[in-house]
């Protein structure tokens, strides 16, 4: 299929995407400033904000580890499915 009338909405989509990446880059540069700066703190208060980065443990499954130590159990109870991928290039 091709659609040359689309094209200025997917340049615009990638201009969108690109300035996504900067923005994401630029809040995790901030973040990372705050938390040098609290370095073993939990808390900070500054003026109007509280700001907590606090120690948390989770859970997961290790698949990978299971699959291989019971590759036919794991067959067993996988299921495939499809899905269609977007992508611009």
């Amino acid at each position: 299929m091709s659609n040359p009338n689309m094209e200025p909405k997917i340049k615009e989509l990638l201009e969108l995407k690109r300035m996504k990446e900067e923005l994401e880059a630029e809040i995790t540069s901030m973040e990372d400033e705050i938390k040098q700066v609290m370095g073993d703190e939990e808390t900070l208060m500054a003026g109007a904000f509280k700001v907590t980065w606090t120690p948390y443990t989770s859970t997961r499954f290790d698949s990978a580890r299971f699959k291989k130590d019971h590759a036919e159990l794991a067959k067993a109870y996988t299921k495939t499915t499809t899905a269609r991928r977007f992508s611009v290039r």
